[in-house]
């Protein structure tokens, strides 16, 4: 018996992230094409970049209020007003965190008491699953695959009636992680009907609204203001995933909650990062469009090189993946994965990762160049190719 044997058993029973364990275990093949890490593969806009730094310069290197300097605050509220309709006071209803992730940690610490229930339509990314389950909550997977990776009500109703918990909340991230579908204003409206009949929250992760390609995103938060916690952030809209600076907005009673657990958490966030993202936020109000034109040129090209080579692909309208279906006989995809990474230095994400309904596809990410993407692709066709004579 060791001293690491009397650890908290809800985090001994986590097992460590098998994406970030696959992407380790490739990473030393030679020559390797890797379409795995959702990671923007811009760098910083130069203005942004120069704010961080001059913040440092100026000094501006003390704590600063928890919940995020006002001004950074006010800057978000603004921000989220302009860009997607939402209505928040700065200085109650938003709270500067570590990134999404810190938004998601903090979020549902808050929320969940042991026994609840939250409900996850998968497939998912797995972050969420293991965040839930530090704080107790019992995981209900509600799985997408047959209805467009879209949850739908009658799916949700079900979820509800089969928990053996009270239902504390519901994740939503879209554009989607792994998939890069997104929800209609239809699909939001439908599903805050049930939300409003049975009391939970929606914590509503909008990581990658900006790099939506058909249509307006709609943010549940104009839909489900009182129940809706919005997550955001300047990660992946201006390739800041290194500043960790993100964005939670919500009801003022329930932003309290969580901004308690994230100043027990981090304190507060990096100061010179709350500087650039202001900046970003501010005078970077347009950055992201070149960079969104780039991913759907990727996006287009993928979508019509894929099916060529013998991988089915559904419509990406958001985020920067393609959810790619496996041929039959190559179904499984952990095996899939790991053969191509040896016969054909390519590198993607199996499905399985992201929970029921993600088994039979792959997730590869078009945040690469132009010219990765054409290797890749020339490299899986030559991998069928040769699958097909075997």
């Amino acid at each position: 018996m060791t001293l690491a044997d009397h650890m908290n058993a809800r985090v001994k029973a986590l097992a460590p992230s098998d994406i970030l364990e696959f992407n380790k275990e490739i990473a030393g093949i030679d020559g390797i094409v890797k379409l795995t890490l959702g990671e923007p593969d811009f760098f910083t806009p130069e203005h942004v970049k120069q704010a961080g730094i001059q913040a440092i310069q100026d000094n501006h290197s003390h704590y600063t209020e928890s919940r995020g300097m006002p001004s950074l605050r006010k800057a978000a509220a603004d921000y989220l007003h302009s860009k997607y309709g939402l209505d928040y006071d700065p200085d109650n209803q938003i709270v500067i965190t570590a990134g999404a992730t810190g938004g998601i940690f903090s979020g549902l610490t808050a929320m969940i008491n042991p026994g609840d229930t939250v409900i996850l339509p998968t497939p998912i990314f797995p972050l969420y699953i293991p965040i839930a389950q530090l704080s107790g909550a019992k995981t209900v997977f509600v799985d997408t695959s047959d209805d467009g990776f879209i949850l739908r009500p009658d799916k949700l109703e079900a979820a509800i009636e089969n928990s053996d918990g009270p239902v504390k909340a519901l994740v939503l991230n879209y554009p989607t992680n792994p998939t890069g579908v997104t929800y209609a204003r239809e699909d939001l409206e439908a599903l805050a009907q049930v939300a409003r009949k049975h009391g939970f929250f929606v914590l509503s992760d909008e990581i990658y609204a900006e790099l939506t390609y058909q249509g307006t995103h709609v943010s549940m938060g104009t839909i489900l203001p009182e129940q809706t916690v919005v997550l955001g952030g300047v990660s992946k809209s201006h390739a800041m995933t290194g500043w960790r600076v993100g964005i939670a907005a919500g009801p003022a009673d329930v932003i309290d909650q969580i901004s308690k657990v994230n100043e027990f958490t981090i304190t507060s966030v990096t100061t010179n990062a709350q500087y650039a993202a202001q900046e970003a936020l501010t005078k970077g109000m347009n950055d992201t469009d070149p960079m969104r034109e780039a991913y759907r040129k990727r996006r287009d090209y993928l979508v019509k090189a894929l099916p060529e080579v013998g991988l089915d692909v559904i419509d990406p309208r958001g985020a920067f993946y393609i959810f790619a279906r496996l041929p039959e006989g190559m179904r499984d995809s952990w095996s899939f994965v790991y053969d191509l990474a040896r016969k054909a230095k390519v590198a993607v994400i199996p499905g399985a990762s992201f929970g029921p309904g993600g088994e039979g596809y792959v997730r590869i990410s078009y945040a690469a160049s132009m010219e990765d993407l054409h290797t890749a692709v020339e490299r899986i066709g030559d991998y069928m190719r040769a699958q097909n004579r075997g």
